[in-house]
């Protein structure tokens, strides 16, 4: 073989090598879909938090005695805000165990017409733990645990506040907006049990909400 076919050889290689190449390097430089941020993958989701979250509530307030209300049941309504503190571990791969506590003002209240008799929740509160799966740049999960929550209840000039205790649990997903902060989509059902309010007739009020929430949390 010649030098000119050498040449001629060499320069046929060049020209395959060098488009597969580009071709390559537009493969690997491809961005990520719009809307989504990669978290790190396995582990992304672990560690500490800290958000703040507002929403919407509706719920019923039952008073079986007839004590206050015309009628046993009063629907409740109204907007909240809090604070929630907590924390992610992974302990198996794409699976994600947690711990959260949150604290809430609540105008979630109703009035009864009839016997004038208003109920309003003052504020709520919960310990749980969450089970989620780790998407990378999404995790869904669910969580349950302790509630409780301060009312007070009123019947003309005369108004007494209590504490409920009782459970919630409900189903979320978070979205990374950037490595550390990420968004929370909720829905929770809170039954706060019941608790006797130092009224009239000694009405014993049981207490159930549901809550559709969104928030900011800050990991750190």
């Amino acid at each position: 073989m010649n030098r000119i076919s050498l040449i001629l050889l060499a320069g046929a290689a060049v020209l395959t090598v060098a488009p597969a190449a580009q071709a390559a390097d537009l493969l690997i430089q491809q961005p990520s879909m719009p809307g989504f941020v990669d978290v790190g993958g396995a582990g992304g989701w672990d560690g500490a938090y800290i958000g703040g979250f507002v929403g919407f509530g509706w719920g019923t307030a039952t008073d079986d005695l007839l004590g206050l209300f015309d009628s046993e049941e009063l629907e409740l309504s109204g907007w909240t805000a809090g604070a929630t503190l907590g924390a992610n571990f992974t302990v198996a791969p794409g699976f994600i165990l947690g711990a959260a506590g949150d604290l809430a003002w609540s105008g979630v209240g109703g009035f009864d017409d009839v016997a004038l008799a208003d109920f309003d929740v003052n504020w709520t509160g919960a310990l749980r733990g969450r089970a989620g799966f780790d998407g990378g740049a999404f995790m869904p999960y669910v969580t349950a645990g302790l509630a409780f929550a301060g009312a007070t209840a009123s019947n003309g000039p005369s108004d007494s506040t209590q504490m409920h205790f009782g459970w919630t649990a409900g189903a979320g997903v978070e979205v990374a907006a950037t490595d550390n902060i990420s968004i929370d989509l909720q829905y929770r059902y809170s039954d706060y049990g019941t608790a006797e309010y130092d009224l009239p007739g000694n009405p014993e009020i049981d207490l159930n909400t549901h809550a559709l929430t969104a928030g900011v949390n800050f990991k750190f």
